[in-house]
């Protein structure tokens, strides 16, 4: 028995990783820190799955593109020290879900909005470095909702766009699998709620990890 899906590509933070809150709190202090007025965490959670830039023009269109560097700046120098103190731990069941499509053959990838050296650090932190395959960045392709990264991982895996899941916490992953004509499920418990999920029509919404079983798993696989 073989899985549905030969390649399971994950969204990180939001999805896997229970980050939302420390990255809200972090944009909040890059943004009083740049002496800018304050954005809400609901409009700070909305931009959450972008590149950082494409995150800060989103919530800052007017700012320069100087402007847009040194609140930028101003994250990822916050982040680094924050990460150190306090680092984010996957979510309840991720790394048991992994394990499990891993035993049925899945082969396992990563599409996130952050960086290549941030990814490394928070992969080593959560102790599932070793669980992918590949892994793509916006140090490495264009931001989501580009399908490049989607793109790139088929490629490199050797597999087809029919074979290939995206999972994801935000519009812009279900739109990105879109984009690159592969099946999504969203998640409810991450950055963007059920309904803007929705939006992008995914083959459904994930209510827990479990759930991921019966949409990839053969029937004997699943316990």
């Amino acid at each position: 028995m073989t899985p549905r899906y030969a390649l399971v590509v994950f969204d990180w933070d939001g999805t896997l990783l229970d980050s939302a809150g420390r990255i809200v709190a972090t944009v909040r202090e890059a943004i009083a820190a740049s002496g800018l007025p304050p954005r809400s965490p609901e409009q700070i959670r909305a931009t959450i799955g972008l590149g950082l830039h494409e995150a800060a023009q989103a919530l800052y269109p007017e700012l320069s593109a100087a402007e847009r560097q040194r609140l930028t700046g101003g994250y990822r120098e916050a982040f680094v020290r924050t990460a150190g103190h306090a680092p984010a731990e996957p979510f309840a069941g991720a790394a048991e879900a992994l394990a499990r499509l891993e035993r049925a053959g899945c082969l396992l990838a990563i599409a996130t909005g952050k960086s290549r050296s941030g990814l490394r650090r928070d992969l080593e932190q959560a102790g599932l470095d070793r669980c992918f395959v590949g892994t793509r960045t916006v140090d490495d392709c264009p931001s989501k909702p580009h399908p490049a990264m989607v793109e790139e991982l088929v490629s490199d895996c050797g597999v087809t766009a029919a074979d290939t899941l995206v999972v994801g916490d935000t519009l812009f992953d279900l739109e990105m699998a879109a984009n690159a004509g592969v099946d999504a499920l969203g998640v409810s418990w991450g950055a963007h709620p059920p309904e803007r999920l929705a939006q992008a029509r995914p083959r459904g919404i994930l209510q827990r990890f479990e759930d991921l079983d019966r949409w990839v798993l053969p029937a004997g696989a699943r316990h």
